[in-house]
């Protein structure tokens, strides 16, 4: 159903049933939006709505379903989200993975860079319009410190040529940072505000089934910080009252931070938005 002049702000939460996202989603609930809670598993993504629920009294919500490994999939979440909503305040790209081995996606490249990078941007342009036509809005994009040291192949980069599962990830980091700033500039005084961050070395289930690396993972886990704590620099970008003065920028907890000078090669960011369109069809 549609909102009327009086409901509150929406916003679009990906990879919410769980970690980070649970909690973006919980903060922004608080803060007053309505919150579309993505997932890819309806049973943890229903738990996770009524765990918000149980913590806010009258939150408006909503569960929907994509696994972001199918563009197919991401373009159905898209038109369900657009007819649904006729405003739309904030999406928080947030779903990700760390995956221990090569694997494709559904449309045939490399896993890590398909969900991480791909996806949201699939995703942030099918609902492009909507949020400038919603103006003031935002896109915050979760991205991370293992960006840095990395660089780009375009020609390679949705492939297996010099695949590991560290670099996989902080590719798609850096994909995710060099998005935003083009993003940024593309929506330029349209009142779309565009920002990425990285939340913490975070306990959450982002590194799937994978023998010794899990093992590894869980052995840290308890040195590191709470999903609530690696939320809270999401839900401050998402509410923040003066967006612009963090336009195009890579946040970490809360201020603005110079990232590596891969991530700010404008070049590099235009070729891969016009590479990311051709992948995705767009």
């Amino acid at each position: 159903m549609a909102e009327g002049d009086q409901a509150p702000p929406v916003a679009v939460v990906t990879g919410a049933s769980s970690g980070i996202g649970l909690y973006t989603a919980l903060g922004l609930a608080r803060a007053g939006m309505a919150v579309v809670m993505h997932g890819r598993s309806r049973q943890r993504t229903e738990r996770a709505r009524e765990f918000v629920a149980a913590r806010v009294a009258g939150a408006r919500l909503e569960v929907m379903l994509a696994d972001f490994a199918s563009l197919a999939a991401v373009r159905a979440l898209a038109a369900e989200i657009l007819a649904r909503h006729d405003r739309l305040a904030v999406l928080v790209n947030n779903a990700g993975l760390f995956s221990p081995r090569f694997r494709l996606s559904a449309d045939g490249y490399e896993l890590t860079f398909a969900v991480n990078h791909l996806a949201g941007f699939l995703l942030t342009n099918l609902l492009l319009d909507r949020l400038q036509a919603s103006a003031p809005a935002r896109v915050v994009t979760v991205a991370s410190r293992a960006h840095r040291g990395q660089r780009l192949d375009l020609a390679t980069i949705a492939g297996a040529t010099d695949w590991s599962m560290i670099k996989a990830y902080g590719r798609s980091k850096l994909c995710n940072i060099l998005f935003t700033s083009e993003l940024a500039r593309r929506l330029a005084a349209t009142g779309v505000y565009a920002m990425c961050l990285h939340p913490g070395v975070v306990a959450t289930g982002l590194v799937q089934r994978g023998g010794l690396v899990e093992l590894g993972w869980r052995v840290m886990k308890p040195f590191m910080l709470s999903p609530e704590k690696g939320a809270e620099t999401s839900i401050f970008l998402a509410t923040t009252p003066d967006p612009g003065r963090f336009n195009g920028g890579y946040v970490v907890e809360r201020r603005l931070e110079t990232p590596d000078p891969a991530a700010r090669d404008d070049a590099m960011a235009g070729r891969l938005w016009d590479q990311s369109c051709r992948l995705v069809g767009i």
